[in-house]
């Protein structure tokens, strides 16, 4: 939006704020006057409609630069042209530093809850494993609050089932007591936990030396801070040197105690000796709703992971959403040595010096480039993409997504069966067709169906989508089989026009159909739909249940489409490209389709695996490596 199209006539706004002054008739902003004065120091700056509500706040290291830019340029993001629409006058509070500038913007987003931020719940303690170093025979112990005790503190843990579950582990591997002071001090003889051998009974003076219960005291902390592999190193030692004493039974425990501490190492995604304490964030995004998933690892064990779903408006980027969750979440939250993030950032640089002053401690803010790190993103991105779903059901019941359907398209019946088509090609070659179904607001995998598509001009998705219609309710309609309560087709009026061509040759014009056009840029929440009676467009709410159901039928349907498009392609594919790769005959392509299955797994096979197949040396392993993913 240009300066001249400023307006100060703007929409009324639900949700008013009563510590903002509302904008009388005679106390017109002067925008142009206002810009020309800005400092251009760091700082914070208040969006405010007429009515007086911040709508906005945001952080500035420049702020005459940065709040100028919403007023002299056109803005191509939905949401930020709506939002400039509505300004009708901006406030300012200048800072000494950048750092300073973050805290106090998170300060305000909690206090004011602007619509036009993202918005994180997230006001809840970590949970920590709380070890009493300071006494004699020292206890492990849940511990969730200030940490006022003496001793050491480990942590911080996702949620308290991560707590208990590693205190359970740790109590089968080294009996370490886990019981409260008042209970450890009054005992007069051993409790249930020394006879089921989870405690070594250090209550009841004789059950075990203080210097055999500090030795298992030791080895708690050792693994605590990620030193696992010392710890397997010296018991290691110990039973060599029991077994060589003839102290066979004490050579059993620690070898019990081997096996247990490696078969948690081999739970874990990370197990190098030494490594830092890492958060990996990754974002998921289906109809409209967002998960970013956090996934802790401590000292190189992956400690469990937390769900956050932020409440946002129509139009949003990832980098937006990701600057917005680091800056809320590491203000009252513990800061770990590195941060993983599954894009860039473009204030990296900002964001990372004011993580290192508030932590008081070098933070390196990194994206995942090497192979360990992109392992660690996926990851945290199929942990992000599962909780959405769960999210998702949770939110609204199926039934109430159905209902909400069939009123927004006063359809006559709920839409308890539904089929939705969807088109995937390459430049317009090797076309398919993807259907699928859902039943009761569920996905039906089972009576999921694909067509190759044959016949029709290259990139022609208007063909392709009549040929699956017919195909489809031909058969369906020939076998006397259930018709489906609603069609959706992803697409605008083209293909709508297609598939009532479609239903009325078949004479299934009783039908309902419905067709999902993308909105304006392409954002997910602005789809506007259309059916055979209302060809103008229905535009729902981006926070509409029904459209949510809409969204989650239409990107099942591209994501079965492209997915069968691309097992075609591979499958197309896998001579020539191992054909292409310099000094790989037949004979070691043949090998290594046996070894591995298929082209796919020869894809994401390591420099390491791929040595393992006979006549692969380890030039010709790291030529195949680099010719799939790249050479350095």
């Amino acid at each position: 939006m240009t300066q001249d199209n400023i307006s100060l006539n703007h929409k009324k706004n639900d949700s008013v704020d009563n510590s903002v002054p509302a904008i009388s008739a005679v106390d017109e902003f002067d925008i142009e006057a206002f810009l020309k004065q800005l400092t251009q120091r760091p700082g914070v700056y208040r969006m405010i409609n007429s009515k007086g509500t911040i709508i906005y706040v945001g952080k500035a290291k420049n702020l005459k630069r940065r709040v100028s830019s919403y007023f002299k340029k056109q803005h191509d993001e939905i949401k930020t042209a709506k939002m400039v629409q509505q300004i009708a006058r901006v406030e300012v509070t200048v800072t000494d530093t950048d750092s300073e500038a973050f805290i106090l913007e998170n300060t305000l987003i909690k206090r004011y809850k602007p619509k036009y931020n993202i918005l994180f719940r997230d006001d809840k303690s970590y949970p920590y494993i709380f070890v009493s170093t300071t006494k004699d025979f020292p206890a492990l112990s849940y511990h969730r609050g200030a940490k006022r005790r003496k001793g050491e503190y480990f942590g911080p843990f996702p949620n308290a089932s991560a707590v208990h579950q590693t205190l359970q582990s740790l109590q089968k591997i080294f009996p370490v007591r886990q019981c409260a002071e008042s209970v450890f001090n009054h005992r007069s003889r051993p409790c249930l936990q020394y006879q089921i051998k989870r405690c070594s009974g250090p209550c009841v003076e004789g059950l075990i030396s203080k210097a055999h219960y500090q030795e298992d005291v030791r080895h708690t902390l050792g693994f605590l801070k990620g030193k696992s592999f010392e710890v397997i190193e010296e018991l290691g030692h110990k039973m060599e040197q029991a077994s060589e004493e003839l102290e066979f039974e004490q050579a059993a425990r620690y070898r019990d105690q081997v096996s247990a501490l490696r078969a948690i190492q081999s739970q874990h995604l990370i197990n190098q000796p030494g490594s830092k304490d890492m958060d990996v964030i990754a974002i998921a995004e289906q109809a409209s709703q967002v998960c970013v998933c956090l996934m802790m690892y401590r000292g190189g064990n992956l400690w469990g992971s937390e769900h956050y779903y932020p409440k946002l408006t129509d139009g949003f980027e990832k980098q937006e959403v990701m600057t917005a969750f680091i800056t809320q979440h590491y203000l009252v939250h513990p800061i770990p040595a590195e941060l993983i993030v599954d894009c860039e950032l473009q204030d990296k640089e900002s964001i990372q010096a004011w993580l290192k002053e508030q932590r008081q401690k070098p933070v390196f803010l990194k994206s995942a480039h090497n192979q360990v790190n992109k392992g660690l993103v996926q990851l945290a991105m199929t942990n992000a993409l599962s909780g959405l779903k769960q999210h998702m059901t949770q939110r609204a019941t199926q039934t109430q997504r159905v209902e909400a359907l069939q009123e927004s398209l006063a359809l006559v019946n709920p839409p308890n069966y539904m089929e939705c088509f969807d088109i995937s090609h390459t430049q317009g070659q090797m076309t398919i067709a993807s259907c699928v179904v859902f039943h009761d607001g569920i996905p039906n995998t089972q009576a999921y169906r694909k067509f190759n598509i044959e016949g029709i001009q290259p990139g022609d998705d208007y063909a392709a989508m009549h040929q699956a219609m017919q195909r489809r309710y031909a058969r369906l309609k020939k076998e006397n089989a259930v018709l489906p309560d609603l069609i959706v087709v992803d697409g605008g009026k083209g293909q709508l026009t297609q598939a009532i061509d479609v239903l009325k040759t078949l004479e299934l014009e009783h039908v309902p159909l419905v067709s999902v056009a993308k909105g304006e840029g392409r954002k997910a929440g602005l789809e506007i739909l259309y059916t055979p009676y209302n060809l103008e467009g229905i535009d729902l709410e981006s926070d509409d249940i029904a459209l949510h159901l809409i969204n989650h039928i239409r990107d099942e349907a591209h994501r079965f489409a492209i997915t069968s498009h691309r097992a075609k392609r591979t499958k197309a594919q896998t001579q020539s490209s191992l054909e292409s790769i310099e000094g790989i005959g037949p004979k070691t392509r043949k090998q290594l389709l046996v070894h591995f299955g298929g082209l796919g797994e020869v894809k994401e096979a390591s420099v390491s695996e791929l040595q393992k197949v006979k006549g692969i040396s380890l030039d010709k392993a790291q030529k195949i490596y680099d010719f799939f993913h790249g050479s350095l």
